[in-house]
């Protein structure tokens, strides 16, 4: 079996390379820095190289999309905020774009996009990743419910904090390990389910505060 990881060379991406490689999996990895394990290639999701790196992977079973950004809001400095939208969300696009037509002609596949709590809310701290999680995880919602019938899968999960360098708060309630987090994902590689919400307690706490905060966000505007 033959996994593709985008954002490999730390954090969870590359705890799963590791767990992939032990149960006998093959796994490519597309980071900007090289993964330490694995078949690694060099490559920055926003280049314009990125999709020439990643036609030239071929065929995989499983997709897992690790690769993430997300700065606080500086000042009038936007930039970050743009680069965390073209990361998160069309990063994973572009990828989905160079890998589904290659499982859906072999009736088969897998992919894995990881999002966040965060897609529940809108966030004036850091907006560039709180949207971008939100559109990736509706994008990869709309594609397993189009693509499952045709024999593939798409799988959003969604993460609180998970003790990496993207885990910038200075307050991180239910935070988890990537080996942990790890052990979820290969439960979403055995199951392959729609969407997962972990830890569950936090994504409780988000659900009920999504609305929350997107109806007093509506009543600034609105004043």
């Amino acid at each position: 079996m033959r996994a593709l990881i985008v954002g490999n060379s730390d954090g969870i991406g590359l705890a799963l390379t590791h767990r992939l490689l032990a149960e006998g999996w093959r796994v490519t990895g597309l980071s900007r820095r090289a993964a330490p394990v694995g078949e690694p290639v060099v490559v920055d999701v926003t280049s314009a190289g990125f999709p020439e790196a990643l036609a030239e992977v071929g065929a995989v079973d499983l997709c897992v999309y690790a690769a993430g950004a997300g700065e606080l809001l500086n000042g009038d400095d936007f930039a970050a905020q743009t680069r965390a939208i073209e990361v998160n969300l069309l990063g994973a696009a572009r990828t989905v774009e160079a890998v589904l037509p290659g499982m859906l002609a072999a009736g088969r596949g897998h992919v894995i996009g990881l999002s966040s709590l965060a897609d529940a809310m809108i966030s004036a701290d850091a907006p560039g990743y709180a949207a971008s999680k939100a559109g990736l995880t509706s994008y990869l919602l709309g594609l397993d419910a189009a693509l499952r019938p045709r024999g593939v899968a798409v799988t959003a999960v969604r993460f609180g904090f998970v003790d990496t360098k993207m885990a910038k708060s200075p307050v991180t309630p239910f935070k988890i390990s990537p080996e942990r987090a790890v052990d979820v994902l290969m439960r979403c590689v055995r199951t392959r389910p729609a969407v997962v919400s972990y830890p569950r307690r936090m994504a409780a706490v988000t659900g009920t505060l999504g609305p929350l905060l997107r109806t007093a966000a509506r009543l600034r505007r609105s004043r």
